[in-house]
């Protein structure tokens, strides 16, 4: 059996804009799960202070939907991430990879890292999931649930 990594789930978006708040729900149904070692965090947004976090866990998987491009399979993307410094001054909202690499430089910590990309078609005002998005919220929570148990999983959704 693999070692048990400490890992961080970071959900974000913006639950008000429909689809956009698929990477909190997939955040929120890995929490329900309880996994041993894993933390969740919900945000609107990825911020500077996260980095501060992400020094503390072995893994870091960051949730976040993605506009599906019509004519394109909608399928959940999962990406393995390096620092990269933003090209503009840190704001109020981030990339992933600015984040670890903040982690990096301030804390000299960089854990192993995913990016989690759902499928999202409706961002208008609302509080509902389009069909695509909520079976690409249930193969996220599958997969990321088989990463931090430390399984092999299906890139394919």
């Amino acid at each position: 059996m693999a070692e048990l990594m400490e890992t961080l789930v970071i959900g974000y978006g913006n639950t008000l804009r429909n689809d956009d708040g698929a990477g909190q729900a997939v955040a929120e149904a890995i929490a329900d799960r309880s996994l041993p070692g894993v933390r969740v965090l919900c945000v609107h947004q990825l911020t500077p202070d996260l980095a501060a976090e992400i020094a503390t866990i072995d893994r870091a998987i960051f949730v976040d939907a993605v506009p599906w491009q019509d004519g394109v399979p909608p399928r959940v993307q999962i990406q393995s991430l390096d620092p990269h410094p933003p090209n503009n001054s840190l704001g109020h909202s981030c990339d992933p990879r600015s984040i670890l690499a903040l982690s990096q430089l301030l804390f000299d910590r960089l854990p192993e890292a995913y990016w989690v990309l759902i499928p999202a078609i409706n961002f208008e005002f609302g509080e509902t999931f389009s069909e695509v998005t909520k079976e690409a919220i249930e193969v996220a929570v599958r997969q990321i649930t088989q990463i931090c148990r430390g399984e092999a999983f299906a890139r394919k959704s």
